[in-house]
């Protein structure tokens, strides 16, 4: 069974779903839980370049708002018995997942995926589904409805 999850979320309603499995795991022997948040710098970077942005500031702010949500996550993961570790980690969301993954030698993924159709996965690729071809461990994937 699986004994250590990595738990990736970006706080969204998916990533609710997927922590609804990880609590699940828990309950039929998990032990572990890594629970994971990478702010994606792609997307407030370009903001940099205009002066009435500080950019420092935004960092800061998504990393605070970052480490409160995933300390409520791993309280709720805590009261369900399972021991919790958190990270907030700031980079490539596909590269920071498997390189935890590897690094902290997890036995599963557990992550929601938004369930873009075909063809903009086709286009864009999603971080799930990349995860998918590129773990070297077991991955469930939640869908949105």
């Amino acid at each position: 069974m699986f004994e250590k999850i990595l738990y990736p979320t970006d706080f969204s309603n998916v990533s609710q779903k997927a922590l609804g499995c990880v609590e699940d795991l828990g309950a039929s022997g998990a032990r572990e839980v890594i629970a994971l948040h990478v702010i994606d710098r792609h997307t407030y970077e370009p903001l940099d370049v205009y002066p009435s942005y500080d950019y420092l500031q935004i960092e800061h702010d998504l990393e605070e708002r970052a480490s409160e949500e995933i300390a409520g996550i791993a309280d709720e993961l805590k009261q369900q018995g399972l021991t919790v570790s958190t990270r907030v980690i700031k980079g490539n969301p596909l590269r920071e997942i498997l390189r935890v993954a590897d690094e902290e030698h997890v036995s599963a993924i557990v992550l929601g995926s938004h369930g873009k159709g075909n063809l903009a996965e086709i286009l864009t690729g999603s971080v799930s589904e990349k995860v998918i071809r590129k773990a070297h461990v077991p991955v469930l994937v939640v869908k949105a409805e």
